[in-house]
């Protein structure tokens, strides 16, 4: 499950500045300037490289306004009709335009470090949640990180992020340059276009060129396209709860689904969450891996025959912490082995002893992930609430109409009744999240 169709990140904004808001063609209001962030590249007897990088503002969060002015295309959670009465005209007629990244959006880096931070007031209103994502070095196109037999690592600190809100790091099949290709296209993957997950989320105001406007729900800020690709959730957590998991579909690249055709990828996916599966001591405040204390957080890629060629077969997770390597935690579920990494087999077991379906193996389980891993994909990183299901798939009981003593249904210690975005909002608008050392290269060698 992820932060996809309730994506809650509310800019109230009065005159300049509108709710969830993306476009195509560019505004001259505010530069772009993207905040600068250090990653490295590490292979085995050279150690790691420094290489200088940047993070983009996801469009959803720009001020969309007139080309020819500065009214506004979208406004709280509603089209401006008089400019956008087709996805054509509003395509050619509104601009994204340039972010003010700590002021407004609560977004700061420093060196190899980033930042978000939940709640932000500014002068035109208040700002919940951001998203983003690492650029290539020519800093117009997003960097592309190819995983196979490559293992990915990264500092973190969960501390300040309570019940109901997920600071999540992952990856998804996106395209370069944000779809600049596409000439109704101009803004690009400088400003932050192009968005797409396993969740095919309606809420993405421009999909493929076009601007997302028919069959809008101004209440849901759906349209009625679906954004849909490949994703490898690397991370999604909080101080209490964690998992990584992989979302195969059965589409390449940026795919746009409508209606009752979005059934194109595993939406809930293949996920190893410690607690869901039966070690309730493994992470958490004051835990073996203590959300109290920042740590290291390794994700290797194994492959058939140890090579970029072969098929994926296994996604394993170690962390670090105080400069002590803790291995995963095992499966402590009775009807499965003590699994403790993401193969085949345990996504089959997990699917069987949870009674899930298993769309995993029906959109090609870890097979699909690899070859979709072969194309490339984008790193994100963001911090999100949910108005949909309030954050109870990843700390709390998930689904409802099933009892907690249910495998699988256990996910955390939250309370059913945590995680209402307006509660999460109100009392803990400082909540933030901290990723650091970014890093990527051969099995082993990340972590000096």
């Amino acid at each position: 499950m992820s932060r996809k169709l309730s994506f809650v990140s509310c800019i109230l904004l009065i005159l300049l500045l509108s709710t969830w808001v993306a476009g195509q063609q560019i505004g001259t209001s505010l530069a772009e300037n993207h905040p600068k962030l250090i990653t490295q590249r590490c292979a085995k007897g050279s150690g790691c490289s420094e290489n200088p990088r940047s993070i983009v503002l996801d469009a959803n969060w720009r001020w969309l306004h007139t080309t020819s002015g500065y009214t506004n295309c979208y406004t709280g959670s509603s089209w401006n009709r008089d400019i956008c009465s087709d996805p054509e005209s509003c395509t050619a007629k509104c601009a994204l335009d340039g972010a003010d990244y700590p002021t407004t959006y609560g977004i700061t880096t420093n060196n190899d470090e980033l930042t978000l931070k939940f709640v932000t007031k500014h002068a035109y209103g208040t700002n919940v949640g951001s998203r983003v994502y690492l650029m290539d070095s020519s800093d117009s196109n997003y960097e592309m990180f190819y995983l196979k037999n490559q293992e990915f690592s990264f500092d973190v600190d969960v501390s300040n992020l309570p019940c109901g809100i997920n600071g999540a790091l992952y990856f998804v099949e996106m395209e370069k340059d944000g779809g600049s290709s596409n000439p109704n296209n101009k803004a690009g993957a400088k400003y932050g276009t192009g968005y797409c997950d396993a969740q095919c989320p309606h809420d993405i105001k421009y999909i493929k060129g076009q601007a997302n406007l028919l069959d809008w729900d101004e209440k849901k800020k759906v349209g009625r396209w679906g954004s849909c690709c490949n994703e490898m959730d690397i991370w999604e957590a909080n101080s209490i709860a964690s998992a990584y998991t992989p979302h195969p579909c059965n589409v390449t690249g940026l795919h746009r689904c409508e209606g009752g055709n979005c059934n194109v990828c595993d939406q809930p996916g293949c996920d190893f969450n410690s607690y869901r599966l039966g070690d309730r001591d493994f992470f958490g405040e004051n835990k073996i891996v203590d959300t109290k204390q920042k740590f290291t957080v390794i994700t290797q890629f194994h492959t058939s025959d140890n090579t970029t060629r072969g098929d994926l077969v296994e996604i394993r997770r170690i962390y670090i912490q105080n400069g002590r390597v803790i291995q995963n935690s095992k499966v402590n579920v009775p009807g499965m082995n003590q699994y403790d990494s993401i193969t085949n087999k345990f996504c089959d077991s997990q699917k069987d002893v949870f009674q899930d379906k298993n769309d995993f193996k029906n959109k090609g389980g870890l097979k699909a992930v690899g070859r979709s891993l072969d194309r490339g994909h984008v790193l994100v990183m963001s911090l999100w609430d949910d108005s949909s299901v309030n954050m109870l798939w990843l700390d709390s009981n998930f689904p409802l109409d099933r009892p907690a003593t249910q495998p699988g249904v256990a996910r955390g210690t939250c309370p059913i009744s945590s995680g209402k975005p307006e509660e999460v909002e109100r009392d803990y608008p400082n909540a933030y999240v901290k990723f650091s050392k970014v890093r990527v290269g051969d099995i082993g060698s990340t972590v000096l």
